[in-house]
């Protein structure tokens, strides 16, 4: 039945004698501070008793900050003599414009069973940041809470609802006795032009408003970053104090892996990722994404990412040089869970589509231009990183140890300061870009080409080359396949293979050496019946991966065509 309660609560305390409520469990895991100090003297008139206080509790939605349950005032004392107070109105509901209006009727309030610790410190006795916390985290106390609140505890825990705190004082002023948060007192003193200030301030500007107030901002409230231990004005305890506010997780999701299927090419490079989510992953709690793939175990360890965002995780590695289907099993460890899911990856060979033999008495009188493809492409790729970043959070933590005897002595404060930070998320950003050209040049044994113009059957050269760029090269592989398409075949049924002749981030492709050339070129042969014209190769780049999937480019250049190679022979009688 227990929850962990996250509390947000920054109660302006300063150490106590107090031990630890042993009845209680601390389930919380508190961002609290301390300040105030001594009140001074009063008047017969106008005065407070040390102890004399209380704690103001009212549900809130989490979603839209709206009050979800009329208010409740826990107390030790039995307040009923009080003349003045304004109700049981929040800080929440003063903040979205409702009036401050006297009540002069029976004032009603709570005593818990289990008493409340000191709230307000004074000379006659400081408040203890650990017990207020333990006090606040308890199941009993938070149980307590919902049945006064109309709420099951379950529902109240859900992490749907947070618990505002307000510190209460029961004071005398001008002999009449008054109760009042310190957003009430704050309120009230600007109606009075500033009276109840002149009359006590060292309570109602100082130590009521400093004695809750917020490490982290929440429910439109800032975090109190200003002095501990100074009165302030009423616009400040209005805007910024006299308040704590206890909030609660919802159970933690479990770690969870998202995949999604690929097609490679055999004998590639390849970066395959997966998405890691659910709860946060910490140094304290990291989570390690472990890949599967051809019977080989891949770790990808230290994965981090905060609560309610999500990580990529991914692993570099070489496809086979066989066509196949592989299941990539992989799964996701951390935060006492693991979560497991497959990846099908299609390997395939594009070799083997060379374009057949030409040969002089082949003819195409139904040739028709086909339009050149254009398939889609993505030159740019970003992805993040999250990096943990340690906030720390330094508390004094009292341990009081009694030096004397039983009529004689002094305590002496033996505690330390402990660390109560958390992990702080910072997001890298990388980036891969890909660039490339492409260029068709007439084949250099070509006897009658000019520039760019040849005549139909001889042969034509290809050159392609891609630049990669990347602040993170680990994850980024250079392109390494350009696949080449000609109009003779309508860009599809034959194609090439580009032969890489260079690699890495500045690749370059050329046609692989042409077993129909005589001389072994690297060459691609016109058909003799290719029509005068535009001749354009169409090349497609692809197998530049990144996290974030791979990049390619469209590529083409021309030749012109302009009469055919056997304008360049002629026939002689032969020798008798």
């Amino acid at each position: 039945m227990k929850r962990i309660l996250s509390v947000l609560l920054m109660l302006t305390l300063l150490l106590t004698l107090f031990a630890p409520l042993s009845a209680y469990a601390d389930d919380g895991d508190g961002n609290i501070d301390h300040g105030g100090g001594g009140l001074g003297n009063g008047s017969d008139a106008n005065f407070w008793n040390s102890g004399d206080e209380g704690v103001r509790v009212t549900v809130i939605r989490a979603s839209d900050h709206a009050v979800a349950s009329a208010s409740v005032d826990f107390t030790n004392r039995h307040p009923d003599d009080i003349a003045i107070n304004f109700g049981k109105v929040s800080k929440i509901a003063y903040g979205n414009g409702h009036a401050l209006t006297l009540n002069t009727g029976q004032y009603s309030y709570v005593n818990p069973a289990q008493p409340l610790p000191r709230i307000i410190s004074s000379d006659q006795g400081q408040s203890s940041i650990e017990i207020i916390k333990e006090y606040f985290c308890s199941e009993y106390v938070v149980m307590r809470i919902a049945q006064l609140t109309g709420f099951s505890y379950a529902t109240l825990t859900n992490g749907n609802y947070k618990i505002l705190l307000e510190p209460i004082a029961y004071f005398t002023f001008y002999g009449a006795r008054v109760a009042m948060t310190a957003t009430e007192a704050a309120l009230y003193d600007q109606k009075l032009g500033g009276d109840l200030r002149s009359k006590m301030a060292s309570l109602t500007h100082k130590n009521l408003p400093l004695a809750m107030f917020l490490d982290t901002p929440d429910l439109g409230y800032p975090a109190w970053t200003g002095s501990r231990d100074d009165r302030v004005s009423d616009s400040t305890i209005i805007s910024s104090l006299g308040l704590g506010i206890v909030r609660f997780s919802a159970a933690e999701p479990p770690t969870q892996v998202s995949t999604q299927n690929y097609t490679y090419r055999v004998n590639t490079e390849v970066i395959t990722p997966v998405t890691v989510s659910g709860g946060q992953s910490d140094p304290d709690h990291p989570v390690t994404v472990r890949f599967n793939i051809g019977g080989r175990n891949y770790a990808v360890g230290n994965v981090y990412y905060p609560d309610g965002d999500s990580q990529l995780a991914w692993v570099r590695w070489t496809t086979p040089s066989t066509p196949q289907s592989m299941v990539i099993h992989v799964s996701a460890t951390g935060r006492g869970s693991t979560s497991e899911g497959t990846i099908n990856a299609s390997i395939v060979d594009l070799s083997g589509h060379d374009p057949p033999d030409p040969n002089a008495d082949d003819r195409n009188s139904g040739y028709s231009p086909a339009s050149m493809p254009s398939n889609p492409q993505k030159t740019s790729a970003s992805w993040n990183v999250w990096r943990p970043v340690w906030h720390a959070d330094w508390v004094w933590v009292s341990d009081w140890i009694w030096h004397g005897d039983d009529t004689s002595g002094s305590w002496e404060d033996n505690g330390q300061w402990v660390d109560h930070g958390w992990w702080d998320f910072a997001c890298d950003t990388y980036m891969a870009s890909l660039s490339a050209s492409m260029t068709i040049t007439p084949d250099g044994k070509d006897p009658t080409a000019s520039g760019k113009t040849i005549k139909s059957g001889y042969g034509i050269n290809h050159t392609a080359a891609a630049s990669v760029s990347t602040n993170q090269s680990s994850a980024v592989t250079g392109a390494q396949t350009a696949v080449t398409y000609f109009p003779e075949f309508g860009y599809k049924t034959y194609w090439r293979l580009l032969d890489p002749t260079a690699g890495g981030f500045n690749a370059r492709f050329e046609f692989a050496p042409n077993r129909y050339s005589t001389y072994n070129r690297r060459t691609h042969f016109t058909p003799l019946w290719m029509p005068d014209g535009s001749y354009t190769p169409y090349t497609f780049l692809e197998d530049c991966w990144t996290p974030t999937g791979m990049l390619s480019m469209n590529l083409s250049d021309s030749v012109t065509i302009r009469g055919n190679l056997w304008s360049d022979w002629r026939a002689i009688p032969a020798l008798p």
